[in-house]
């Protein structure tokens, strides 16, 4: 009792989502410390060196726990859209785009019942997202050139809800991107008329 005390008494020291090196400032012999929090059942390992301060603060999101895992990085594609709500599809899987190497099928991380896949993107096309509710989030506009530039499509586009995306941004945005995705942007049957009318100065 008195050692779960003294380790519940460090983790305060720590936010919901640490790593080795922020135990290391508050515990001396940080190996012990967290082989037995983890046995008390008050952090949760994700991976190696990964934790979740999950008796102080219970299990973050998805989304918090996929930009945590990678600096430098971003959630978008098709939980991003579904996020926002142009998607109203579930998707199970979150992915992150980071300037990180470390990328690729053996990198996913199951979470929650999702997978977190992380893609790498190009410094230039690093920009259009957001620091909200402890993550980063593409903006809708910016997960649309997303998922068509890493998946050539969108999924189910004839129910995706666009009445509220900004045509004029995408339009801007778009010329970062190869002329692939302005093709694939100008073939979405929704999207023409609107993206038309925004060329014209609508």
């Amino acid at each position: 009792m008195k050692e779960e005390k003294a380790t519940l008494k460090r983790l305060k020291f720590l936010p919901a989502l640490f790593r080795t090196q922020d135990a290391e400032k508050v515990a001396p012999h940080t190996g012990t410390f967290l082989s037995r929090a983890i046995k008390q059942g008050l952090i949760h390992r994700l991976n190696r060196g990964n934790y979740i301060n999950s008796f102080l603060y219970g299990f973050p999101r998805v989304e918090e726990v996929a930009c945590f895992l990678r600096q430098s990085a971003y959630i978008s594609c098709e939980w991003a859209l579904n996020y926002h709500g142009v998607s109203l599809q579930s998707p199970l899987v979150c992915t992150v785009l980071t300037l990180d190497t470390s990328v690729g099928k053996k990198r996913d991380f199951h979470y929650q019942g999702s997978t977190i896949e992380f893609s790498r993107i190009s410094p230039a096309l690093f920009f259009g997202f957001s620091y909200n509710d402890n993550f980063y989030m593409a903006s809708p506009e910016k997960a649309v050139l997303d998922t068509l530039y890493y998946r050539g499509k969108i999924p189910a586009q004839d129910e995706l809800e666009i009445d509220e995306l900004d045509f004029k941004s995408l339009l801007k945005m778009v010329d970062r991107y190869p002329s692939s995705v302005f093709r694939a942007l100008f073939s979405l049957s929704h999207f023409k008329e609107k993206l038309e009318i925004s060329l014209a100065g609508g």
